[in-house]
């Protein structure tokens, strides 16, 4: 586990640990709005969806230009994200949709890699952990798949747990920071 204290820094390499907690907290917030499961919810992960699109859209034009040789396809990579970002934000009803029917397919697919490499990897220590993540996984994935309305859900509580957790990581970490400023400027 990476800790602060086992890297050698200074008070100024640190970034303000209150960014940490306003991040933690907007996090926090984000969760809630998404766990309230109503049409507030569809258009919060239509725009986290439209700003990863974009956000990777605009780096694939970026890395295009420093890329020494098949420039070409990092610009059309981000041209189309940027598209799909408009994409989402035009239509996010349907981007809603498809991100809920793709994570069920994801998990079903995902949870079938997991058992098999499980089971190649032979009775190694804690082989039958994979296994048992990847037949839950099967089992949630087919569940979703079964009935849209299940995977909305799926994707609803999914991003909301998700948020949830970088929420608390977040606001632990600025105490975890400001405890290592506080170290730092008293040493």
């Amino acid at each position: 586990m990476f800790s602060l204290d086992m890297v050698a820094l200074d008070a100024d390499d640190l970034a303000p640990w209150w960014l940490f907690l306003v991040s933690g907290i907007l996090w926090l917030i984000f969760s809630f709005v998404i766990l309230s499961f109503n049409w507030v919810s569809v258009w919060s992960i239509a725009i986290l969806a439209a700003v990863v699109f974009f956000t990777g859209g605009i780096t694939e034009i970026a890395v295009g230009r420093r890329a020494p040789g098949w420039r070409w396809l990092y610009y059309v990579m981000g041209v189309i994200g940027i598209i799909a970002g408009l994409v989402a934000l035009i239509w996010p009803g349907e981007t809603f949709t498809v991100l809920a029917a793709i994570l069920g397919w994801y998990l079903l697919f995902r949870g079938m890699f997991d058992v098999v490499n499980s089971l190649a990897a032979g009775r190694t220590e804690g082989w039958w952990l994979e296994l048992l993540v990847g037949i839950a996984e099967i089992l949630i994935g087919f569940w979703a798949i079964g009935y849209p309305g299940r995977s909305a859900t799926l994707l609803l509580l999914w991003v909301g747990a998700a948020a949830l957790a970088r929420g608390i990581i977040s606001i632990f970490l600025a105490f975890r920071v400001r405890g290592a400023m506080e170290r730092l400027t008293v040493a």
